[in-house]
């Protein structure tokens, strides 16, 4: 497994859509592994291959509280079926928006249908943390990122920032090949 860098707002990657998996293989599989350190290592609960750098239709995420043993899950091709029409509002962060956070509310629980690493379809219902979290890494696979739902004023300050903190870090190591 390896750790990749994350992606970072300003970063115009954030704002693409994703496409489709085409077939869960052993490079899906290792991609989600790499994805599981990452995440694990950043630390969060959430990522979407985007966030790597990955345009594919692909999330990982665990919101096993600390004390509980690890529960990672992949879901691959996420598609929400279903919104509740009760609302929760949680506060969010986001590994490629770093130590920012703010409350968001979203619906209070989800049906997801997904292809797991098995290859086999799943549906899964969710409320709660999980729900939020499903919500907030689908919304990156289609270049939507948690700060669209804050007022104009927030969203423009928070950008602005990074675009600032952008400018005084050096340009990420680009691969050749």
């Amino acid at each position: 497994m390896t750790i990749r860098p994350l992606i970072i707002l300003p970063d115009p990657v954030l704002r693409q859509v994703s496409r489709p998996v085409e077939r869960v293989d052993d490079a899906v599989r290792k991609l989600a592994d790499d994805m599981l350190e990452t995440m694990y290592d950043a630390p969060g609960i959430g990522l979407a291959a985007i966030q790597v750098g990955e345009p594919i239709r692909m999330l990982v995420l665990d919101v096993a509280d600390k004390d509980e043993a690890k529960n990672p899950q992949v879901f691959i091709n996420p598609e929400i079926l279903t919104r509740s029409q009760e609302t929760n509002v949680h506060e969010e962060g986001c590994l490629s928006i770093p130590d920012y956070y703010a409350e968001v509310e979203r619906p209070a629980g989800v049906t997801v249908k997904a292809i797991g690493l098995d290859g086999k379809e799943k549906v899964v219902e969710a409320d709660g943390i999980l729900a939020t979290c499903l919500q907030h890494e689908i919304d990156h696979l289609n270049g939507v990122l948690f700060i669209d739902y804050l007022s104009k004023l927030k969203r423009d300050m928070v950008v602005r920032r990074f675009r600032k903190l952008a400018k005084d870090r050096p340009p990420p190591a680009r691969m050749v090949g």
